[in-house]
């Protein structure tokens, strides 16, 4: 008797113990994405995209949680991260890319997206790809989804800028990439390179007069408190792409690979008409925060003369080639300038 209580009781334990572990795996396993910038900008959106996305395609194997506001890190240090397999997923702003992957430096180089269609057709064309397969290769993080920020427009918190003159006497921050150091350079001024986080504060006790990034980003991040003036010059439209692990990736069944790929591909596309939809009243908030909104002089000509003439011929090889501009620029309908 004692023996056959003894088998219903191992019998019982060994039920258990495969129910436990069958709820375990039953769970999502939750990755961690990190965002640079604030909850309520493009990089949220595209990630709460993703994240919801990435759930239903999945059947709940695999979720995600939003890390914003840089709490995981800078964004090249999450790029490091995700390189090293210590983080997940991140979001960043396309040039904290180009340091680990010289030829995606071809979406920075001044005025060669001057639409958001241009970013779209650049982006999810075979141009685009070729550069995600160089991403991987030299970074090890393989870039599956794409936000679309609209373009980095110039603020500052002494004067109305319409022209390149008008830049005479500004201290603006720009982010340690040096296409964007370039091009200010193009202009006639130094610029300060300087982290993102360290960004706001240094508006705030005036160690700098100003910076360029998106209008939603202008406003996510309370850049109305320490800024008055804005003006829409078009040099670099921000594209901010979501970053997975490599070996992550590679790691997952041919079926989640998809699955990840295929929510990447929609939130993209979501990303695309979330700023369409957001740009415009995002604008008159800002104005009725208090700030200036100015066009620049002349078409913006003299801005973009000099930042191609000046700073393309110093990065053909960067980017893979004279010929790589000329693709992309066939690809969007345009030629070369000069």
């Amino acid at each position: 008797m004692k023996r056959k209580i003894g088998s219903v009781c191992l019998v019982c334990v060994l039920a258990l113990v495969l129910t436990f572990t069958f709820s375990l795996t039953a769970q999502a396993k939750e990755l961690k994405m990190a965002l640079g910038d604030a909850a309520g900008g493009t990089q949220w959106a595209l990630g709460k995209k993703f994240t919801e996305l990435l759930e239903k395609n999945t059947n709940g194997k695999l979720t995600a949680h939003l890390f914003p506001n840089g709490q995981l890190g800078s964004e090249q240090e999450t790029v490091q991260n995700c390189r090293l397999g210590t983080l997940d997923l991140s979001v960043v702003a396309i040039n904290n890319v180009t340091p680990f992957s010289k030829t995606v430096g071809l979406f920075t180089l001044p005025y060669m997206i001057l639409s958001l269609q241009d970013g779209f057709i650049l982006t999810q064309g075979p141009i685009g790809q070729q550069l995600v397969k160089n991403t991987i290769r030299d970074a090890g993080v393989r870039i599956i989804a794409w936000a679309y920020s609209g373009f980095r427009v110039l603020t500052n918190s002494k004067k109305p800028v319409r022209t390149v003159a008008d830049l005479k006497g500004l201290v603006i921050r720009v982010p340690k990439n040096a296409l964007m150091i370039g091009t200010y350079k193009s202009w006639g001024i130094n610029p300060t390179p300087m982290a993102w986080d360290e960004t706001f504060t240094a508006l705030q006790q005036k160690v700098v007069d100003g910076q360029d990034n998106p209008y939603i980003t202008n406003y996510v991040m309370k850049f109305y408190e320490v800024q008055k003036y804005i003006t829409n010059i078009r040099y670099l439209f921000s594209l901010e792409p979501l970053l997975i692990s490599e070996g992550l990736f590679q790691r997952q069944s041919p079926e989640i690979q998809q699955a990840i790929l295929n929510a990447g591909k929609e939130a993209s596309i979501y990303s695309m008409n979330y700023i369409v939809e957001k740009e415009g009243a995002i604008k008159k908030a800002l104005v009725e925060k208090g700030m200036e909104i100015l066009d620049p002089a002349d078409n913006e000509k003299e801005f973009i003369e000099k930042a191609t003439k000046q700073v393309w011929p110093k990065f053909y090889k960067d980017v893979g080639g004279k010929d790589k501009i000329e693709a992309a620029l066939k690809a969007v309908g345009r030629e070369f300038p000069f």
